[in-house]
């Protein structure tokens, strides 16, 4: 009988103490609702003496959570369909608001931030969405942490994850990014004509103050060809070579060249006729005699 009595001590005593003993982990904090309404002292990690049948304990995690925004379709400020979606880390700040002033933290988060995210594509330009997403992100983590703080959460931050278009808009900002790719060549192409023609005229300038330099530039030129064995070789002679050539020849030679013939005497007249009979007998002496061969 005894045995009996201490058996049934021990099993309501291990009941009793299952029922008044709570474990609170490092990441969470508990609640303790006595007769339904909260107590203000919140229990730390550890172990956690309640009163049985009086006391109820609600854990709340304290950890980051990463919750994910459905994409949401919208329409920007230039009239522009998209599809964006988004993540949002946020964390609880406050148990007792967390647990107390709304019902499921979590899901109030998540509507806030898509109606968040509506409102914030129909703001913004295209341009804004592709490629000022850091303004866009502390704008979206304001709008969603103005309710959340009356709810004791406190939003970490918020990221848009990506922007999806449309066909037809991919294919026209492909179409102007490749002209832009293409004008940004020409204007390149136009600079590197205009820098190569004030080289050319400066060595143009040097090689009309020093002929022989056209000369040497002309042999390299022949070396280049021919390196590429090539079977025939077009050779321009060009008229500066010609005029070096001729600022080279000999000073004295020229003038003899160019001096005019002297004129010859005139001969004198014979009774017979102005010079016929010497002219007649030079001719006679220089033609040989036929018979007598």
């Amino acid at each position: 009988m005894i045995v009996e009595i201490v058996s049934a001590v021990v099993v309501v005593g291990g009941v009793w103490l299952g029922s008044a003993v709570r474990v609170v982990k490092q990441y969470e904090r508990g609640l303790v609702f006595r007769f339904g309404r909260v107590r203000p002292e919140v229990r730390d990690p550890g172990l956690a003496l309640l009163l049985p049948i009086a006391d109820r304990m609600q854990k709340v995690n304290m950890q980051v959570v990463t919750l994910p925004i459905p994409a949401q379709d919208g329409i920007t400020r230039d009239n522009v369909t998209v599809r964006v979606d988004a993540v949002v880390y946020f964390k609880v700040v406050d148990p007792v608001l967390a647990a107390v002033h709304v019902q499921d933290y979590r899901s109030a988060i998540g509507q806030v931030a898509q109606t968040s995210l509506r409102s914030i594509i129909g703001k913004s330009d295209l341009d804004d969405l592709l490629s000022n997403r850091e303004r866009l992100n502390e704008g979206l983590e304001l709008m969603i942490d103005s309710p959340a703080l009356g709810w004791g959460i406190h939003i970490d931050r918020v990221e848009i994850k990506d922007v999806a278009l449309p066909e037809s808009m991919k294919r026209s900002m492909s179409r102007q990014a490749e002209a832009e790719r293409e004008r940004r060549a020409r204007v390149i192409s136009a600079d590197g004509e205009l820098q190569a023609s004030h080289k050319l005229a400066q060595a143009a300038a040097t090689m009309a103050d020093t002929p022989a330099a056209l000369q040497l530039r002309l042999l390299e030129t022949v070396v280049q060809v021919s390196a590429e064995k090539n079977s025939t070789l077009v050779l321009p002679f060009p008229v500066e070579l010609l005029r070096f050539l001729d600022a080279r020849t000999d000073p004295a030679a020229k003038p003899a060249a160019e001096k005019p013939p002297e004129p010859r005497a005139p001969a004198e007249s014979s009774p017979e006729g102005p010079g016929n009979g010497q002219v007649a007998s030079a001719e006679a002496g220089d033609v040989p005699d036929q018979r007598s061969r």
